[in-house]
């Protein structure tokens, strides 16, 4: 009862498209903060003023989804120039938001191939 006609169980295809939404989804959110990481970093880049609600909103997602490792207060990669403190900002943004976009992407699509069946 159970079986489709060619004999395939269509409990499995259920499985089977569920872990298809699954991944599909691992993918699109671990999409989703990489490119919040590469728009505050582009944010930095384009010098673009803090006090617009919207640069400080993804500045603040940003913030929020760098994990700690990635993070501006204590960046992995951090420059230091002390005649133009905003260049250095600006490579360290671009450097570490940019490292974490990577392996948010990677880390997407890893997971991906291992839900999707």
């Amino acid at each position: 009862m159970g079986t489709h006609t060619d004999g395939v169980d269509s409990r499995s295809l259920t499985v089977a498209k569920a872990r298809t939404v699954a991944a599909r989804i691992v993918w699109t959110v671990c999409a989703v903060l990489a490119l919040v990481l590469a728009v505050a970093a582009f944010s930095y880049a384009l010098e673009l003023r803090d006090e617009n609600p919207l640069v400080s909103f993804v500045r603040d997602l940003a913030n929020a989804v760098d994990l700690g490792i990635f993070d501006l207060d204590n960046p992995i990669k951090a420059f230091v120039d002390e005649d133009e403190p905003s260049v250095a900002l600006t490579k360290t943004a671009l450097t570490n938001y940019g490292l974490g976009a990577v392996c948010y992407i990677v880390a997407g699509r890893l997971l991906e191939r291992i839900v999707r069946p």
